[in-house]
């Protein structure tokens, strides 16, 4: 293990298994999996998908995983927080055991991806902000921004005596189902994904305190974290319309 890799491996076959059911994969389906350490999930996914796409770092393992995998397996090496997305084979569903180092840089590039259902173990504590709910210590920019692109459920949480080495929490695994349309509209989701991040990056201070806006405005008196999604993209709308930020 290499720990500036973030890598704990999943070594207990069940887990992998209801991973792979999670995800309902069937011979239509491209599958990108990310971190693809010793090969636990790759030929479970690749035994029932079209194609997988597997990204592994680590060039060791990459190496010994071109030895074992099945033929509609393509291997990459490389980081899948650099690789552009776009430029490898079209996929719709993500099934990995993801490097928890990179848990949130590459939960926002899944995100913006065009993808139909992803089945992801996280550590727990990262889990529980994609699931959290306002006014709660773990809402943030990241429950809002994967609240409004997908839904989110929590399925099992994982022991930590299923990975090597073992980690000191335990993890689970998430299901993120991409929306076809969000739950709510925004005028501007580039504008209203800048005005999250400035928000959450202030999150104790008032409303009034981060934005310029006028008094009859509603929630100026809240925190961010007092904000359910949808109040935010209200907020960020009156915010566009006035061309503030």
């Amino acid at each position: 293990m290499k720990a500036k890799l973030g890598q704990n491996f999943l070594v207990e076959e069940s887990v992998a298994e209801r991973e792979v059911n999670y995800a309902n994969i069937t011979k239509k389906d491209v599958v990108l999996e990310i971190g693809s350490g010793k090969g636990i999930l790759t030929n479970k996914l690749a035994r029932k998908a079209k194609k997988v796409i597997a990204i592994e770092i680590d060039k060791k393992l990459f190496d010994s995983l071109q030895e074992q995998v099945f033929d509609n397996v393509e291997l990459i090496h490389g980081d899948a927080v650099e690789i552009d997305f776009d430029d490898i084979i079209k996929f719709n569903k993500i099934v990995a055991n993801l490097p928890f180092q990179i848990s949130s840089p590459i939960t926002f590039k899944i995100l913006d991806y065009d993808f139909e259902l992803a089945v992801l173990i996280y550590q727990k504590e990262f889990a529980d902000r994609l699931v959290a709910k306002p006014k709660s210590k773990n809402y943030s920019r990241l429950t809002v921004n994967t609240y409004y692109q997908a839904k989110c459920e929590l399925l099992e949480i994982v022991p930590s005596v299923c990975f090597k080495p073992q980690p000191k929490v335990d993890s689970s695994i998430i299901k993120l189902t991409k929306r076809i349309n969000p739950p709510f509209s925004v005028l501007n989701e580039d504008f209203f994904f800048e005005l999250t991040k400035k928000l959450f990056n202030n999150r104790r201070k008032k409303i009034r305190n981060i934005v310029n806006l006028d008094d009859n405005v509603p929630y100026l008196n809240n925190r961010v974290e007092e904000l359910a999604p949808h109040q935010i993209g209200e907020l960020s709308n009156i915010l566009y319309n006035s061309n503030t930020l």
